[in-house]
C-alpha cells in the first residue's frame, strides 16, 4: 500500500505520458489504412507510400538516441513538446499532400521525429524515473499497454471517417488527435522537477554519453538483444503497413483490416501487462526470445491458409498479445545493464536496429510485392529470420557470461 501511496503525487505525470504514447502510437499504427486510397487518388505508388513509412522508421531510429541525449541535457519537456509539434505538423502535411513529397515529408520525416521525441523511449524513461524499483517492470508494462489503447481506438475511428467521407477528411480528424499530444507532453515534462536523477556509481550513470555508448556495444547481451530487435521491427511494421492491402487483395471487407489493427491494439494491452509482470519474475532476455519465436509461428500459420474473417480476428488477437510485450522487457533490460541516466539513449541505440528492420519490413515488403506480385517471399524471409532470432536470443540468455566491470 505504501508503494501505491507514494505514486499518487506523480500520477498526473504518468497519465499524461501514457496519453502521449497512446495517441502517438495509435496514429502511427493506422497510417497503413490510407495506402489504398492515397495511391489511387494522387500520383503516389505503393512503393512510394511504403518508402515514406520506411523513411519514418529510419528517422525515428536515427533520432531516438539524439532525443535521449537532448533530454539529459535540456530536460524531457522541451524534447517531448518539440516532438509533439513535429507529429501534429506531419499529420497535417499528409492530410493536404498532393504528391510524393508531401507524403514523405509528413508521414516520413515529421512523424518519424515526433515518434523519437514523444513516444515509447521517452515515455518509458519518464516512467522509470518516477516509479520505485520494486514495481518498475510492472509499471513499464502498464504504460506500454497505454500505447495499445490508441491503436485499438484510432484504427476503427480512421476507417469510419474514411468510409463516411474520404481519406483527407479522415486524416484531418487524426490531425486533431495529434494536436492533443502537445499538452500531454507538457504535463509529462514535469518529471524534470518531480524526479531529478540521482546518479549511481554502480552503472553507467556517471559516464559521458560517448563512454556509455562504448560500454553498451562492449556488452554482448546488449548486442544480441539489439540484433534480435531488428527482426522484431521488420515483422511488425510489415504487418501494419501491408495487412490492410493484403486483405483487400484477398477480397476481404476493408473494415476487416481496421478491425484487425484495432484488435491487435486491444490484445496489446493484455500482452504488455503480462510481459511487464513476467519481466519482474523471469529472465527478460529469455522472454524476448519466446515472443519472437511465437510471433513467427503465428505468422506462418495465418499466411499459409486462405484468410477469413474468423482467422484474421484470431490472428490479430494472438499477434496483439505478442506485440508490445517487448517494450517493457527491452526497457527493463537496458536499465538493468546500464542504469537510468542514459536509458533513452541506449534504448535508442537498440531501437535503431529495430527501426532499420522496420525500414526493410515496410519498403522491402512493398518492393517484393511490386516485383513478384505477391507477399510470399517477404513472408518466408520474415518468418525464417524471426525463428532464428528468437532461438539465438533464448540460447544466449541462458548462457550467462560474466559481466565486464564498467570503466571509471
Amino acid at each position: 500500500m505504501s508503494t501505491l501511496t507514494s505514486l499518487r503525487p506523480v500520477l498526473p505525470i504518468l497519465i499524461a505520458a501514457s496519453v502521449m504514447l497512446t495517441i502517438s502510437f495509435g496514429l502511427r499504427q493506422s497510417l497503413g489504412l490510407f495506402m489504398p486510397a492515397i495511391t489511387q487518388d494522387i500520383a503516389v505508388t505503393v512503393t512510394d507510400f511504403t518508402a515514406a513509412i520506411a523513411l519514418q522508421n529510419l528517422v525515428w531510429g536515427f533520432c531516438q538516441p539524439v532525443a535521449g541525449i537532448a533530454a539529459d541535457k535540456w530536460g524531457f519537456r522541451p524534447v517531448m513538446v518539440f516532438g509533439a509539434l513535429s507529429y501534429a505538423s506531419g499529420m497535417l502535411i499528409l492530410a493536404t499532400a498532393e504528391s510524393v513529397f508531401g507524403v514523405i515529408l509528413g508521414a516520413g520525416i515529421c512523424v518519424g521525429v515526433g515518434m523519437a521525441c514523444a513516444s515509447f523511449a521517452m515515455t518509458l524513461s519518464v516512467t522509470s524515473r518516477l516509479v520505485p524499483l520494486s514495481i518498475r517492470s510492472t509499471a513499464l508494462g502498464v504504460v506500454s499497454a497505454a500505447g495499445s489503447i490508441g491503436a485499438m481506438i484510432t484504427a476503427p475511428y480512421a476507417q469510419f471517417l474514411e468510409t463516411a467521407f474520404d481519406w483527407r477528411f479522415a486524416l484531418f480528424g487524426l490531425t486533431v488527435l495529434a494536436a492533443l499530444i502537445i499538452p500531454a507532453a507538457w504535463i509529462a515534462g514535469k518529471v524534470d522537477k518531480s524526479a531529478p536523477l540521482v546518479l549511481s556509481a554502480n552503472n553507467s550513470d556517471r559516464l559521458s554519453a560517448g563512454a556509455a555508448v562504448k560500454t553498451a556495444f562492449q556488452n554482448s547481451s546488449f548486442v544480441v538483444m539489439a540484433i534480435a530487435y531488428f527482426v522484431c521491427g521488420m515483422q511488425l511494421v510489415f504487418l501494419t503497413t501491408h495487412l490492410p492491402s493484403y486483405l483487400q487483395i484477398c477480397g476481404m471487407d476493408p473494415m476487416l483490416g481496421a478491425s484487425a489493427i484495432g484488435i491487435i491494439g486491444g490484445f496489446n494491452i493484455v500482452g504488455s501487462l503480462f510481459f511487464g509482470w513476467a519481466g519482474g519474475k523471469w529472465s527478460k532476455q529469455v522472454l524476448l526470445g519466446i515472443i519472437y519465436c511465437a510471433r513467427s509461428l503465428v505468422l506462418a500459420w495465418y499466411f499459409i491458409l486462405p484468410p477469413s474473417p474468423e482467422s484474421t480476428i484470431l490472428f490479430a488477437a494472438l499477434m496483439g498479445f505478442l506485440w508490445l510485450g517487448v517494450s517493457p522487457l527491452v526497457a527493463g533490460s537496458v536499465i538493468e545493464m546500464f542504469g537510468l541516466r542514459w536509458q533513452a539513449m541506449i534504448q535508442g541505440l537498440a531501437f535503431f536496429s529495430h527501426q532499420f528492420g522496420s525500414f526493410l519490413g515496410a519498403f522491402g515488403g512493398g518492393w517484393l510485392f511490386s516485383r513478384f506480385g505477391s507477399y510470399d517471399l517477404a513472408l518466408t524471409i520474415g518468418i525464417s529470420m524471426g525463428l532464428s532470432a528468437g532461438i539465438i536470443q533464448i540460447l544466449f540468455a541462458l548462457y550467462k557470461t560474466p559481466a565486464k566491470p564498467l570503466p571509471v
